[in-house]
């Protein structure tokens, strides 16, 4: 029994959604019709989802976004989101990319029951990862995967946490379902361990884009408004060793005192098309910002550095230019002597 997040005793448990390798979706739907065949994994989170969405447990009810590509060559996704803007919580303070869990503040041991919509656990397998709402939503399906609320870890990606989200990824028959994590001086709005889960229903270039190799494990991609560092996962038995190939290069990023991002989306191999699809996870490295930057047009966390752009005020959704936008992520980036300095590192780093 467990009332919250945190296994306070009191209430029903969420339920569990026990998978294994069969339930995996190797081959996603098409772009053209991407919500034509559901998995077992998408019915049971979007029927969750909306279940909680008409019983109120959202800060705002999310409708059809308005939403316009803007002109230019990088063909940025613009998206208006007032309500987000309005009645979302705070992010909280974050003093360095370090700082530690603190039970004092807003933490997700505190959701309550009605939140949580399952209990995501592997057959066999460590670590189940909590799936709860987003209270305020980006798109239809967004959630946040929680691994292990309880043991209040803070905002540092863990290889087996990303394992898990990557696992849900495959779960997904939607092509547009992506999980992401957005690290401490990077975006995150809570220092309690999560990543995130959400439907996007148009494709993005840096699905298929071909990259330059770093390594053998690792590739610069350079599609999209911020080069990341490519990592791809083939198939179900890479997933243990990209997680733990991503969290390596991660933990480095920190110890230099840089801020990251990731995110996971089905695509191509790093050469691009024509390999046999999989799982493509990029790590964005950034200068860290710890508070809002004065005269930011928008805050830059994983949708953004992906070329989703969530804007909080009509004016600047009509507005804003593609230059406008790249300026304004691309101040948060790695000039580019050091961004290959880094991936030449990393490379090393990944062959030992």
């Amino acid at each position: 029994m467990a009332a919250t997040a945190g296994g306070e005793p009191g209430e029903p448990s969420p339920e569990e959604f026990v998978y294994g390798e069969e339930d995996f979706v190797l081959q996603a739907a098409g772009w053209g019709d991407p919500g034509s065949a559901p998995s077992r994994f998408d019915r049971v989170l979007l029927a969750g989802w909306s279940d909680r969405m008409e019983r109120g447990l959202f800060r705002y009810r999310l409708g059809a976004l308005p939403t316009r590509v803007l002109p230019g060559a990088v063909r940025l996704v613009a998206q208006l989101n007032e309500q987000r803007s309005a009645e979302r919580r705070p992010p909280q303070p974050v003093r360095s990319l370090r700082d530690p869990f603190d039970p004092a503040a807003f933490n997700f041991t505190r959701l309550r029951p009605a939140e949580l919509l399952f209990r995501l656990r592997r057959a066999g397998g460590p670590e189940p990862l909590l799936v709860a709402i987003n209270a305020s939503p980006l798109e239809r399906g967004h959630v946040l995967l929680l691994p292990e609320p309880a043991r209040r870890l803070p905002q540092a990606l863990t290889a087996p946490a990303l394992r898990g989200a990557l696992e849900a990824a495959l779960l997904s028959a939607h092509p547009g379902f992506r999980v992401g994590f957005n690290g401490l001086g990077g975006g995150a709005s809570v220092n309690h361990l999560h990543l995130h889960g959400l439907y996007l229903d148009r494709p993005l270039p840096l699905e298929e884009a071909p990259a330059e190799p770093l390594g053998p494990r690792l590739a610069l991609l350079r599609a999209g408004p911020a080069p990341a560092f490519l990592f791809f996962a083939g198939g179900p038995a890479a997933l243990e060793p990209v997680s733990r190939a991503v969290c390596r290069a991660a933990e480095h990023l920190g110890a230099a005192g840089l801020a990251y991002n990731v995110l996971a989306t089905r695509g191509d191999p790093p050469a691009g098309p024509g390999g046999g699809r999989g799982l493509r996870v990029l790590l964005w490295a950034r200068r860290p910002l710890f508070g809002p930057k004065a005269g930011e047009p928008f805050a830059v966390a994983l949708c953004e550095l992906a070329g989703l752009l969530p804007l909080p005020a009509e004016p600047l959704y009509r507005d804003i230019t593609e230059e406008q936008a790249l300026s304004a992520i691309r101040q948060h980036l790695l000039p580019e002597p050091e961004l290959l300095h880094l991936g030449g590192e990393l490379a090393r780093l990944l062959e030992r």
